[in-house]
């Protein structure tokens, strides 16, 4: 059954907090000579709801005025969308916070009720860029824009997900979800190659639990172009407990 948004509340603080971004139609490549990769990854052993396991990784890349994101599900075996990627915070070494999400993409995979799947190919994500606390925020929990559905879920087991219950197989509401390498250009002004990520903060779920990142070290630079997508701001209101 899928999980409400009210009985997530009753478990968590309360964090409200407001968006109004547009992207515009654009394309921005990263030049590789010129850019900075870092990634994140969720603790061993990390867990969410009922102690179901998760393990995610988030691939930043800075350069002049933009930051790129990379996200993907790594987990394995899922049981339920408890443990689908829905959102991540991260921080710029030199403190910036204004920033526009210009285009996002994924792949849309619906999970059918005998836990077959389809994918319908890539699509624009539906997430939302703010920020909260001095972090950018990349979002598609039950409040956003395309959320519930639009979570980003692990890899199948073989050609099925055979362990998943009925909200991730069949569930309306929670499908299609996103799968892959989940991607998204954003430009920040005032960024540089050398801005680092100091930290990242994954969200999984309706509820959204919070899971600490880890720095991993990727020492090669990157090259990232997105197509465009444009994506509406709107106002939004949390409710978050970290682990």
């Amino acid at each position: 059954m899928t999980r409400s948004t009210s009985s997530c509340m009753a478990a968590m603080l309360t964090v409200c907090w407001g968006a109004s971004l547009t992207a515009g139609f654009h394309a921005i490549t990263i030049n590789a000579a010129k850019a900075t990769t870092i990634s994140f990854v969720t603790p061993t052993g990390a867990t969410v709801q009922n102690n179901e396991p998760v393990s995610a990784q988030a691939t930043f890349i800075t350069g002049t005025n933009t930051v790129s994101v990379t996200l993907s599900n790594l987990q394995t075996n899922m049981l339920s969308a408890d443990q689908s990627l829905s959102d991540v915070t991260f921080a710029l070494s030199n403190g910036k916070t204004k920033a526009t999400l210009v285009s996002s993409q994924g792949l849309a995979r619906t999970v059918q009720s005998n836990r077959s799947y389809t994918d319908g190919g890539l699509i624009s994500t539906g997430w939302v860029l703010t920020t909260y606390q001095g972090s950018l925020v990349l979002d598609d929990g039950s409040f956003a824009y395309a959320g519930p559905a639009h979570t980003i879920i692990g890899p199948p087991t073989g050609s099925t997900y055979a362990h998943a219950d009925s909200s991730i197989a069949g569930d309306k509401a929670n499908n299609p979800f996103l799968a892959g390498a989940v991607t998204f250009m954003l430009n920040v002004p005032g960024v540089t190659a050398s801005t680092k990520i100091t930290d990242a903060t994954f969200y999984f779920g309706a509820c959204e639990t919070c899971i600490n990142g880890k720095s991993k070290n990727v020492p090669e630079p990157a090259t990232a172009t997105l197509a465009a997508v444009a994506l509406g701001g709107l106002a939004i209101c949390r409710w978050r407990r970290c682990l």
